[in-house]
């Protein structure tokens, strides 16, 4: 008998400023599916939220151009229902629904990759690949994220955060105490944001107003943080569930001052050296601490760890963890999994084999309670 096909929604797009570059991951994640296994269903997010389905959703978004009735679509979140509705009578698709075994969301970024899409998921029943909803959450919220190091005495750079509400009232005061506090020059991020959009490097007291002023465009919680002196830039992938295992390391060789949007994607000039050229210990002690990252933040299927490493005493910085790596050709998570033995083809097959596994796992946990009483009628 055929073995029956696993059906596979790829999301993609999103409500976030890191739309574009989950397009293209998204492009990646499909090309190396393997088509003897999986029956792949792109499923699109544009950036006002439509959602659409079938083999046009991607070039649609990718186009810019308006999305026809006949590609619009929702998921309703029932666990009976486990389906992708189409919305439109007139797409051609004869069933009531598109019943997917598994979505693997590449939505980088907010209303993605921070535990919304993976909430909806779960009211809808629906396996998915990689971190739940806290490990999403937690995973993005680089505040957050960093004060869960600082509990598991995990070594991350010194940081102090604002929100809109306290700048508002007394932001010039703050950052010149955050300066003097610090020492610049100081990164400025936006705390719930990836792809390095709108991180700038403040050199003194005026770039740091202007970086956070930025930031607040993106976000309402801003994080500032201490910069590492010519710091190692180096990254981990790490796969698994309860089991985690960790990659061979990978040194990012920035085009920029640091590895902003635009050497990361945009001007191709770049580097990766994978191995890194690091000792032997180092390279256990970073992946080691990979490990412990991905587990106290309870994340599952994958992520990529981010290092800063003093480069005159080899001290350790876990900078930032990525819940929904990139997926480009260019990217680090497929490449160091690569060259740890694990091709793109299989890195997928494994991680769909995850996310069907944790599936179990939680559909076997008790969500129902029966009182010895019916005190609640």
């Amino acid at each position: 008998m055929k073995k029956k096909k696993i059906k596979v929604g790829i999301l993609f797009g999103g409500r976030s400023a890191e739309h574009e570059v989950s397009l293209v991951s998204a492009a990646s994640v499909m090309k190396n599916l393997d088509t003897k296994k999986y029956d792949v269903v792109p499923i699109g997010i544009s950036k006002t939220g439509e959602w659409l389905v079938g083999p046009q959703a991607h070039k649609t978004l990718t186009s810019g151009t308006s999305i026809p009735k006949k590609l619009r679509a929702s998921l309703v979140p029932e666990p009976q229902n486990n389906k992708l509705v189409v919305l439109n009578n007139k797409s051609g698709i004869k069933n009531k629904g598109l019943g997917i075994d598994v979505i693997f969301p590449v939505l980088h970024g907010t209303l993605g990759e921070d535990g919304t899409i993976q909430g909806l998921l779960e009211l809808a029943g629906i396996s998915y690949v990689g971190a739940g909803v806290l490990g999403s959450a937690v995973g993005m919220d680089k505040i957050v994220q960093k004060m869960i190091f600082q509990a598991n005495a995990l070594p991350t750079p010194a940081f102090v955060y604002f929100t809109a509400h306290l700048w508002a009232k007394n932001g010039p005061k703050m950052a010149l105490e955050c300066s003097k506090r610090l020492k610049l020059p100081l990164f400025v991020k936006p705390a719930n944001l990836g792809s390095s959009v709108s991180i700038s490097k403040a050199h003194n007291y005026k770039e740091l107003i202007q970086a956070i002023k930025l930031d607040f465009k993106y976000d309402r919680r801003v994080i500032v943080e201490k910069s590492i002196e010519k710091p190692l830039e180096i990254e981990c992938s790490v796969l698994g569930n309860d089991n985690p295992k960790a990659s061979k390391l990978g040194q990012i060789i920035s085009s920029n001052e640091f590895y902003d949007y635009n050497a990361k994607y945009v001007d191709g000039q770049s580097r990766a050296i994978i191995p890194a050229p690091l000792p032997k210990k180092l390279t256990t002690e970073i992946q080691t601490l990979a490990i412990a990252a991905f587990k106290a933040l309870d994340l599952a299927g994958m992520a990529r760890v981010d290092f800063l490493i003093e480069s005159k005493t080899h001290k350790i910085y876990l900078n930032e963890v990525n819940t929904i790596p990139g997926f480009t050709s260019i990217s680090m998570f497929p490449k160091l999994w690569e060259a740890s033995g694990l091709s793109y083809s299989k890195l997928l097959d494994e991680l769909i084999k995850l996310a069907l596994e944790r599936a179990k796992q939680k559909n076997n946990i008790n969500t129902f309670y029966k009182p010895k009483t019916k005190w609640y009628r």
